[in-house]
């Protein structure tokens, strides 16, 4: 074991005893499985086409329902934090 030398990984050849290969990828590979459906996974270019993916994905959504809800909670906790730190809501408020 010399002082300058680096140690080695070791490497190891590890099939597993249950996989099939039947053509589909790697059995190593994490994918989540909804990947194929959404547009917004995956490689993309900047911030532009990040957020315009995201929109598509977003008018593409056909549960109104959930969205809407999700603004309501989104509303719900900003009043709270609003009460929290005791903002004076009467600024909004006509004289």
């Amino acid at each position: 074991m010399g002082i300058f030398k680096t140690r080695k990984n070791k490497k190891f050849t590890y099939t597993p005893r249950h996989f099939k290969n039947d053509g589909e990828g790697s059995p190593y590979e994490i994918k989540h499985k909804f990947d194929d459906f959404r547009k917004t996974v995956g490689p993309t270019g900047g911030i532009k086409s990040k957020f315009k993916n995201a929109f598509q994905e977003l008018k593409e959504t056909p549960d109104r329902a959930a969205n809407r809800r999700i603004l309501i909670i989104v509303a719900i906790l900003v009043i709270i934090f609003l009460f929290i730190i005791e903002f004076d809501l009467s600024i909004f408020l006509p004289k």
